[in-house]
Formats: structure tokens, sequence, C-alpha cells
């Protein structure tokens, strides 16, 4: 199930995507209105979580515009505005669900499935496999000729970047956006850190590095199963 966050407050979107990918979400983030527009209309999500208060273009007038252009992707309103007359502004807008913040994360998962089971989407625990590697992107965990490696977040989030791109270069640019956010200041050398210790951890000689430009999973034998 892929999920598109727009909000500009780092903090939250950092806690929100580690929340919802541990929970079998795969997450992008925009942290501004254009962005976000942008986004929304040209990739493949089954959900968007919107923000109402974001700087260059505000969510309402996002979703305005969204709506017009006939997408009919579910969209939930995530914000601190709470009187009846935003909610009542928001749904009117073209919300399918409206959430305020502060919130229960317990509230927001059950929201999130019951708008992915209004679109016939069903929720399943991806597997992905790559050679010897079966890697289970929810727990962090690999497993490699019947031993199980615990990985840290950032480099569980790595090698599912790097798996979901088996064969293409990931760039450093987007390692950094994809697994420390668009608005990070982690340096590149950072990236190399962290591939040394997934090399280290899964004892693999197939992820190759492209100097000056980023890293890729040699292409051998890869899958993708569900369980």
């Amino acid at each position: 199930m892929k999920l598109l966050l727009v909000d500009d407050e780092k903090n939250l979107t950092e806690a929100l995507s580690y929340l919802l990918k541990r929970n079998g979400f795969v997450v992008d983030v925009a942290s501004d209105g254009e962005a976000g527009i942008e986004m929304a209309c040209t990739g493949s999500y089954d959900i968007i979580i919107l923000d109402r208060m974001l700087p260059g273009q505000d969510g309402l007038s996002i979703l305005r515009e969204f709506r017009s252009l006939g997408h009919d992707t579910p969209v939930m309103i995530l914000t601190a505005k709470d009187t009846p007359e935003d909610r009542a502004e928001g749904l009117n807008a073209g919300a399918d669900d409206y959430l305020v913040k502060p919130f229960f994360t317990v509230e927001l998962l059950a929201r999130l499935h019951a708008l992915a089971r209004r679109r016939g989407k069903v929720m399943v625990e991806n597997i992905l496999t790559a050679d010897d590697l079966v890697f289970d992107p929810q727990r962090g965990q690999v497993t490699k000729s019947e031993e199980t490696i615990q990985l840290t977040l950032k480099e569980s989030q790595l090698l599912e970047l790097l798996i979901r791109n088996h064969g293409l270069v990931v760039t450093k640019e987007r390692i950094l956006e994809k697994v420390w956010g668009y608005n990070s200041d982690t340096e590149e050398n950072t990236i190399n850190i962290y591939i040394h210790y997934l090399r280290k951890k899964l004892n693999i000689s197939n992820l190759k590095t492209v100097r000056g430009v980023g890293y890729y999973l040699q292409k051998q034998s890869i899958a993708r199963t569900a369980n």
C-alpha cells in the first residue's frame, strides 16, 4: 500500500513515516504545497494524508485542484484545525476523512485501513526476496541461509530502497531524500557508512558502488511474495 504524506512538520513526518512503514505502508513525503500537488498528480498512491496549513499552497487548495483534475485517490486531512466548520470545509473540498492533531496512532491506522477497504485494497505483509536474502520491511529483519539478522531502522529503509530498485542505480541524492528526509542535513558520507553496515551484516557481494553516483543491488534473481 503506497501512501503520500504531505506535511511540513519534520518531527511529525519522521515519526509518522516510521509508524506507517512498520505497518506495511510504503511512504513518500512532501514538505510543501507545490511538491505535494505535483507528487499527488504524478505518483501512483493508494491514500494521501494531507495537512491543511502548508507553505506555498495550502492543503484545501491542493485538494480542490486534485479533485478538479479527476483524481479519486482517498485523501485524509490531518490538521490542527478542529472546529465543526473546519471539518465541514475539508470534507466539502473533497476529503474522504478528517483527523485532528494530536491524534492516537491506533485511530489513525484504523482510519487508513477503513479507507483502504473502501477502495477495495487489502493490506498484506509484503516480503521482499533477493537471491538468498528474505527481507521483512515491517520488522526490519533479513533471513539469510536460515539465519535471522536484525537491521536498524535506517539500514532497513536503505535495504528496502535498494531491493525495490533492483538492478538500477539509486543515487545518493535519492537515498538521502527517501531514507533521511528531504530537509535532512545528513552528509553523503553517512550513506557510505550505512552501505558498509549492510555489507558487513549481510555478507553480500552484489551491493555495488557507482563512484560519485550511488549504489545498486546487482540484478541476479529477485522476486516479491506475500504471506
